[in-house]
């Protein structure tokens, strides 16, 4: 007389009802990922912080933003990276956007690039866009290229036309 009971079961208790009801229901597709998606959009991570106090001897890559308060000797790639006042980067700069309030000894490459009126830039600046404030002061030479990522910023080296032979078939 005694039978499983679906009372720790959540929803609706089993009654000849629900069953006749069951039985008559269409089957439920299975699930995908698509499914599980959230519905809005996941809120952007916030930049990651080099503080003034940190020294930072190498290289960083990141698909991130980033904000160097401290020093960083070695190149760093990033989507946005925003050097701040009393920042110093030495080595190459590669970023989607750059925005120099402080020091950079080296190369800056960047799709979007802007000195403000504090920063002081010793080096060459490959850029799409580029916006320099009134007091900033700058060292090296610009060079607008349609994409300064792509092709590590080296300027193309010309290849001098093919030499002649006057001299063949005459």
């Amino acid at each position: 007389m005694f039978s499983k009971s679906k009372i720790h079961e959540p929803g609706p208790k089993a009654t000849t009802e629900n069953k006749d009801a069951a039985a008559e229901a269409k089957p439920v597709p299975a699930r995908t990922g698509a499914d599980f998606m959230p519905s809005t959009p996941r809120a952007k991570p916030a930049a990651s912080v080099l503080s003034s106090d940190l020294t930072v001897v190498g290289n960083i890559k990141t698909t991130g933003d980033v904000q160097i308060e401290g020093t960083l000797e070695g190149d760093i790639r990033a989507h946005l990276l925003t050097v701040g006042e009393g920042a110093t980067i030495r080595g190459e700069i590669v970023a989607d956007d750059v925005v120099v309030n402080g020091r950079v000894v080296g190369r800056v490459r960047g799709l979007k690039v802007r000195l403000t009126s504090t920063a002081k830039v010793e080096g060459d600046i490959i850029h799409k866009t580029i916006a320099i404030e009134s007091g900033a002061h700058f060292e090296g030479s610009v060079q607008r290229q349609d994409d300064p990522l792509g092709n590590g910023g080296a300027p193309r080296a010309l290849t001098p036309p093919p030499a002649t032979d006057d001299k063949a078939g005459a």
